[in-house]
């Protein structure tokens, strides 16, 4: 089997599923963290060397406050849980998005998360906090803008690999797989610049039962896609 390199994951349905069995939302936010611990190595052991999850977008702000603290403190946890995660399997832990707009605390445990691991060379896990493609995008405009005006960078010679470069992903290769769970089919403003040739993969499975078994399937269905750009089929592998 073909594995792809790198997956990209919206991990959908954590409060629905929640509701669905009579339990608080914030219960399957806490379930889905879990969950991630297992698909984090599961991926690696099927192979798979980069992994990006979605964990918090620019619009979930507009949850309810209730809501959005309990996600505030679930992301402290987290991030403890995962300095322990990466030490323990060599994993490199990156953060894409704004993270300014999170409490002091918060960032400090992220910049210990991605400085502690930044020499690992198991998975490349990004996780996505306080992202949107757009914002993302905007961020990487006004940078590139900048080193222009300073004369840092000549416009004339901007290329795609120029605006990569000033991404939250510079230096990571683009997803080949997308996989997005609980039924919802959209991007949600999700890495738009770097999906541009991503294969899609939309499941009725909520994010906490997602398991190896569903990652699998997502695999086997990339493998029965031909993946073509420009008209040209690409050499998989």
């Amino acid at each position: 089997m073909n594995v792809p390199q790198h997956v990209a994951i919206i991990l959908d349905g954590n409060g629905r599923w929640a509701q669905s069995i009579g339990m608080p939302r914030n219960f399957g936010h806490i379930r889905g963290a879990k969950n991630l611990e297992t698909i984090c190595k599961d991926a690696w052991d099927l192979g798979i060397k980069y992994l990006t999850v979605y964990l918090f977008s620019t619009e979930n702000w507009k949850r309810s406050q209730e809501e959005v603290s309990a996600l505030m403190q679930l992301f402290r946890r987290y991030t403890k849980t995962s300095l322990r995660m990466a030490r323990e399997n060599n994993m490199r832990v990156r953060v894409i998005g704004d993270p300014s707009a999170f409490s002091p605390a918060l960032q400090a445990n992220l910049r210990e998360l991605e400085e502690s691991s930044k020499n690992n060379t198991g998975l490349q896990f990004q996780i996505a906090l306080n992202y949107g493609s757009r914002d993302e995008i905007t961020r990487a405009v006004r940078a590139l803008s900048a080193d222009c005006r300073a004369g840092r960078l000549d416009s004339e010679k901007i290329t795609e690999e120029t605006i990569a470069s000033y991404l939250d992903t510079a230096e990571i290769p683009d997803p080949d797989l997308l996989i997005r769970t609980s039924g919802e089919m959209r991007l949600s403003n999700y890495l738009l610049w770097q999906m541009a040739y991503t294969e899609f993969y939309f499941t009725d499975v909520p994010w906490p039962e997602f398991h190896k078994e569903e990652l699998v399937k997502a695999i086997e269905m990339y493998n029965r896609r031909n993946r073509r750009y420009g008209g040209l089929e690409k050499e998989e592998g």
